[in-house]
């Protein structure tokens, strides 16, 4: 039998209602929050709606039409902390008197300015500060593309040159880098950079071991994230491992399946290039549990952030950790899920004493926008994640006679 086959049969029938608590699950969705996500979900199950939805929000944007209150009082609030860092406290203060923390994350994407880098270099400097005053805030995260042009990234990983304002521009984003690492150092907050598009992503991950070997000397706290649908994942895990304990430094790596799946395989049958992504769903579950696997089996070396909504990987995760003596509470585990999503995962497992956060998307509503159609359209083409949030949001709504 397969080996994670036999974790799940275990963990199962040892705690086979964990995750079918929906009390614990939805306890700060009030009637009206249960009601309006059993309807998001119920749209989002529909891919015409979402096509159509889409097209009609962003036309309704562009056009300057008063939508904004709608989408704030919707889908935003579902899925969003709030248009501010103040914005989200409220949220971030009732999710951790439940035991679960917060990662701000400002969604804002797309823009590709010098003052805009700037600006997200501040905006994560604040986050970090902010996080450093409040325990329910141990993780801050950002997006390479925050800090530097796509181009420039995708231009130094394939080896060409820069011309002299390029470097000068590459240096910029080296130095956003060191700015926000260094601070995270000193204030002993726990840093995840993003994961983006593969053909940019190597110099990303140059830069993000450059920066782990100089502040991730004693502990983590630079967070690399791996892709598990890319099949090349655990072997650069592996590798990178080799390389820290040549150079003496910790790896901190945040682990999930990817966003970027559809526009990978169609850019590589377009270019002529081997796809870089895994060739089924079950081929990236085992990438994903692989690497989740040698990141447990090596925890000395490597601390990681689990970012799943796969309800097996986490029984797996939980096995494993078990198996290995390694403790609910060691902040060298964590568990993460996005706001608005899986709460039967998320607070289940905080709910029975393990490390969770909650990635919290914040920023104006428009330029939010962006985000929140990736997520619609990644809720509506992942099998069966929407089914399951319909399913366990009717029996709430069963359990408290709506």
């Amino acid at each position: 039998m397969n080996k994670y086959i036999c974790y799940y049969f275990v963990q199962i029938m040892i705690d086979k209602n964990l995750f079918e608590n929906t009390e614990v699950a939805f306890q700060l969705k009030s009637d009206s929050e249960l009601e309006r996500a059993y309807f998001l979900f119920k749209m989002i199950s529909h891919e015409p709606l979402v096509r159509i939805g889409t097209a009609a929000t962003n036309f309704a944007l562009k056009a300057h039409l008063p939508v904004e209150g709608l989408i704030r009082s919707t889908v935003f609030d579902h899925f969003c902390g709030g248009v501010s860092e103040d914005d989200c406290l409220n949220v971030i203060d009732k999710m951790y008197e439940k035991g679960v923390c917060s990662v701000l994350d400002y969604s804002v994407e797309g823009k590709e300015v010098e003052s805009h880098f700037d600006d997200a270099m501040e905006k994560t400097l604040k986050i970090i500060r902010f996080s450093d005053e409040k325990d329910a805030m141990p993780i801050a995260v950002f997006k390479p593309t925050g800090f530097g042009r796509f181009h420039l990234y995708q231009k130094k990983g394939e080896g060409k040159a820069f011309t002299s304002e390029e470097q000068d521009e590459w240096n910029r984003v080296v130095e956003r880098f060191h700015a926000v690492c260094k601070l995270a150092k000193e204030r002993d907050v726990e840093l995840l950079v993003d994961a983006e598009e593969s053909w940019m992503q190597d110099a990303a991950d140059d830069l993000i071991e450059e920066m782990m070997s100089i502040y991730n000397k004693e502990k983590p706290i630079v967070y690399n994230t791996l892709q598990t649908y890319r099949w090349d994942r655990l072997d650069y895990l592996k590798n990178l491992h080799t390389r820290a304990k040549e150079k003496g430094f910790t790896i901190g790596v945040k682990i999930v399946r990817g966003a970027y799946m559809e526009k990978e395989r169609e850019r590589a049958e377009k270019k002529g290039y081997e796809s870089p992504i895994c060739e089924n769903k079950l081929a990236t579950d085992n990438c994903f549990n692989d690497t989740l696997t040698y990141a447990l089996e090596h925890l000395k070396d490597i601390s990681v952030f689990i970012g799943t909504h796969n309800e097996y990987s986490c029984y797996l995760a939980m096995d494993l950790m078990e198996q290995l003596k390694i403790e609910k509470e060691d902040n060298r585990v964590w568990f993460g899920q996005l706001y608005g999503m899986s709460d039967h995962i998320s607070f289940n497992l905080a709910d029975n004493g393990y490390n969770v956060a909650k990635y919290v998307p914040f920023g104006p509503v428009k330029d939010v926008m962006p985000y929140l159609i990736r997520r619609a359209e990644e809720n509506t083409s992942v099998a069966g994640q929407t089914s399951r949030e319909l399913s366990l949001l009717k029996t709430e709504k069963k359990r408290r006679k709506l």
